[in-house]
């Protein structure tokens, strides 16, 4: 599993570096942001729990991992009813772009579960994914949930499976549920 806390996120050209001032960040992306420098290509990425959505630029992420269209009054409604959203953008100073995202339902007490996780497929392949994972278990361990379950495509079972996820009925880490 990736450290967030630590400078080395399981690959040495990743770090969490202070680019920008505590304060620059906050403005832009909210309390709880943290940000991580790509030594390779010098980007800065940044994990939000508190910046809002563009639900345009939002849809064109998940078109391009292939999800299908969904209208955008109920996907407002699904954000306005998720218990917490995760944004992860390469940071520009002008215009932030959203490259991942993950929402989480549930009753803000005990349980939780996480749905939409998605990774834009040109940084797919880096620890991105691993990391929003991650970011978000610790939101919600903030948050005091203790309990969190999954749903996902069986496509990136693996995926998960490789983080500890536990498949159900034998654990109560991880549900998959599919509809014929």
């Amino acid at each position: 599993m990736i450290n967030l806390g630590s400078t080395k996120l399981g690959m040495s050209r990743w770090r969490n570096q202070n680019i920008l001032s505590d304060q620059t960040l906050k403005n832009i992306y909210g309390q709880q942001a943290l940000q991580y420098f790509n030594q390779d290509n010098s980007s800065l990425f940044v994990f939000s729990d508190s910046k809002s959505f563009d639900l345009i630029e939002l849809e064109q992420l998940l078109q391009a991992v292939g999800w299908g269209r969904r209208p955008l009054r109920r996907v407002k409604r699904a954000l306005d009813n998720s218990l917490l959203k995760v944004g992860l953008w390469q940071h520009d100073p002008k215009f932030p772009r959203l490259i991942g995202f993950a929402r989480c339902t549930g009753d803000g007490v005990i349980d939780a579960t996480i749905w939409d996780v998605a990774i834009n497929p040109v940084y797919q392949g880096y620890g991105l994914g691993k990391q929003l994972m991650t970011y978000l278990m610790r939101s919600l361990k903030r948050e005091g949930i203790s309990r969190v379950t999954l749903f996902a495509d069986s496509d990136v079972i693996t995926f998960y499976k490789r983080q500890g996820w536990t498949l159900e009925p034998k654990g109560n880490k991880c549900a998959f549920w599919y509809s014929n």
